[in-house]
Parts: structure tokens; sequence; C-alpha cells
């Protein structure tokens, strides 16, 4: 019937009279009596609302003729669509549902969402994970729930006046709200999750239509939620890694040689050219990294196509006293710029009236810096005092 298209799935047949709120098996005398009362009481010019008016108006139109409403029982909202002047297809769909597009968007159960907690390895090299699931399934056939006739909901009239009845709504006990009550059995699956190479963190596998089943909705998805679990050795980000390493200042300056082991178990070979010194830093003050081209993570979708492995390299200098003089004095002759005098400000036409006063360094914190002074001392002292519970002390006034 008119408008349908799409794949088959449980039709709603019981919409417009949960609208008119009358059974499905209501007559017509009965149909019409719930419509004059519904149109009644939500008519706009009597302050009702213009949408639910709206709904009695199409419910009724369809219901209140015998060979439309057959078709609607049979086909739902589909089998009519095409006899009801002023009314599209989706217009009936947004009306009732919501939304448009009827049978092509059918309604769907809540998803059900694991995380998947994965190792860089497994992103990197690929792997499949069989998980076992329960879910519910039906036993049978669905049926209304005969204390709300199929609508969720209980209706209570409450004459609270002489001629004034208040209608309250609540959720059926019976159904819990659900219109209907059906047999379920647990059914438990085994699935196949393939996490594929290249992946990131926060990325979803989803398993469509494994989720518990409802009636007349179409069963929600399984949904696997990639969790990348931190790599002692690796840091990721996008389809680039990143690993530290330490080097002495004898390895800075001389060389060094290193195997380090990657994510799919080859030994990468990585060591500095003849005459290559390894800074602490740039000159503008960042780390100082290299790159091994194409090492990083395969790309998702095409895996033949890597990022890049950063090293990032930290330079260890001998602490005080770890070096003897004699290390010393080799190291003043070997390494270039060494300066053995002390005319680092001094020039020849510097007064040599002037005393050379000789000072000390100390460890400090560069986070003082602008903090030193007698200012500073002061609200120091001041802070410390207030801490103390001391504040000032003021005259008592007799």
């Amino acid at each position: 019937m008119g408008g349908g298209g799409g794949p088959s799935e449980p039709l709603d047949t019981t919409k417009l009279y949960e609208t008119l709120e009358v059974d499905k098996d209501a007559s017509e005398k009965e149909i019409k009596k719930a419509y004059r009362n519904l149109s009644r009481k939500h008519h706009p010019d009597k302050g009702g609302d213009e949408a639910k008016f709206k709904e009695i108006n199409a419910a009724y139109e369809i219901l209140s003729d015998p060979e439309k409403r057959k078709k609607y029982d049979k086909y739902g909202l589909d089998g009519v669509t095409d006899e009801s002047p002023g009314h599209t297809h989706d217009d009936l769909f947004s009306m009732f549902f919501g939304g448009g597009g009827g049978r092509s968007k059918p309604r769907k159960g809540p998803n059900v969402v694991h995380p998947l907690k994965v190792s860089l390895e497994d992103l990197y090299n690929g792997r499949t994970v069989k998980l076992a699931v329960t879910r519910k399934v039906l036993v049978g056939q669905p049926k209304d729930c005969s204390t709300c006739r199929g609508r969720g909901v209980r209706v209570e009239l409450r004459q609270i006046g002489p001629g004034m009845v208040q209608q309250l709504q609540s959720k059926c006990p019976d159904c819990s709200g659900q219109g209907y009550k059906c047999e379920t059995k647990s059914e438990r699956k085994v699935l196949e999750v393939f996490v594929e190479k290249g992946m990131r963190h926060g990325e979803k596998i989803t398993f469509k239509n494994m989720a518990d089943e409802v009636p007349n909705v179409e069963s929600g998805d399984i949904v696997f939620n990639v969790q990348e679990k931190e790599h002692d050795v690796f840091k990721r980000k996008g389809a680039d890694l990143l690993v530290t390493k330490t080097l002495s200042l004898n390895q800075a300056l001389t060389g060094f040689d290193w195997k380090i082991r990657h994510l799919d178990g080859r030994i990468i070979h990585i060591k500095s050219q003849p005459g290559e010194v390894i800074q602490p830093e740039t000159d503008i003050g960042q780390p100082f990294v290299k790159i091994v081209k194409d090492e990083g993570m395969p790309s998702r979708g095409n895996p033949f196509v890597r990022g890049n492995l950063y090293v990032l390299f930290r330079v260890e200098f001998p602490r005080d006293g770890e070096l003897s003089q004699e290390v010393i004095d080799i190291l003043r002759k070997a390494l270039p710029s060494s300066q053995d005098e002390n005319e680092e400000i001094m020039d020849e036409d510097a007064d040599k009236d002037h005393e050379i006063e000789e000072v000390h360094l100390v460890h400090a914190d560069v986070k003082n810096f602008g903090k030193g002074g007698a200012r500073a001392e002061r609200e120091t002292y001041e802070s410390d005092e207030d801490d103390e519970g001391g504040g000032r002390v003021q005259c008592q006034q007799s």
C-alpha cells in the first residue's frame, strides 16, 4: 500500500485508537462519541493544544471510514496515506510519531555500549576478539496489556466539583508503560570483534540490531567503544608515535647506538651519524626531536600508509662531584670554546680601580622570578603570620 518502501518491519496499528482513547474493537458510535469529547476538550478556541487537535481530527477521519479503518488495521498508516486528502505520507507519520519518513525510519530500541580495552600492539597489528554477550529475545507474539488496553497509561477521571472532572494519567503498573506483555528469554551470542589496524581511542565497532529485542520496534545495536590502554614505551597521537630516549652527556657528544623493539616485534636499530651532536634543546628552547619516517601507526583503511616515529631526546648531565679534576682538565682541553680565563666582561678600557667580587651560584626555582626584594619578603612574612593565626592586633575600645 501507498508510500511504504523499505524493508518489512512491525506495523503500528494502534496509534490512532490511542489518540481517540478507544479500544481497537470500538464501535462506530464509540469512536464518534470519543471524537466529540476530545475535539471539544482540545479545541484551540478553548485553550486546547492545536497539534493535539489536529491529531484527533486526522485519527477520526480515518477510523470513521470503515474502508480506511480496515486498511489501517491491516497495513498501518502506510495503508491509508494515499486516501487521506490534505495529508501526505510524511505528514501523518510526523503528526503521530514526531518525525517523517514512515517506514523508512522505523522506531528503534536503545543501543547497548560496551568499553573494549585494547593494547597499542593490538591497534598496530590488528586483532579479532571473541566476546560473549547475552541479550533478551522475544518468545511468541506480544499481546496488548489488558489493564491499559495497549496504551501504556492508565487514565482515571476524578470529580473535583459539581460539573468538574479532572483527568489523571499514570504509567500502567502491569506493563510498566510498555502497552504490551510478552515473554522473553536470554540468548547468548559470541561476537567476533575485529579491531582494525590503525583504529583510534574512542572509535566504535557496531553490531547492527544485536541489542535486546523489543516488540514493535527495531532492535538497537551493540556498540563496542575502543579504549586504548597506555603503553610503557610509546606515546601515540594520531598516526604518529613518540618515544623518549635519555642519553648521557658522553653519548650526546660522541654518538649513541640504540635498539628498540617495535609494536610488531621488529627490532629497530637507531644510531647517530658520525660527528652528530644531540642537543639538550633546540635554539628556541623546544625539546630536541628527530624522526624515523614511516615507523608510526598504520592508517585505518590504508595500513600501508604509516605515520612517523618521533624520538625526543633528553641529555643527562653529570651531577656535582661526579667529575674528577683530571676529567675536567681533559674536557676543558678537548671541548671547543673552552674559557679558562676571566675575560667575559673585561676589556682593555675597563676601570682597573673597581674591585672584582666573586659570587656563588645556588639552586633556585624559576617560578620565584620577580618575587625578590624587601617588598616581596614583607608580603611573605605577613602571609606567614596570617597562616599561623596571628593577624593584626587591634586596640580594644572601652
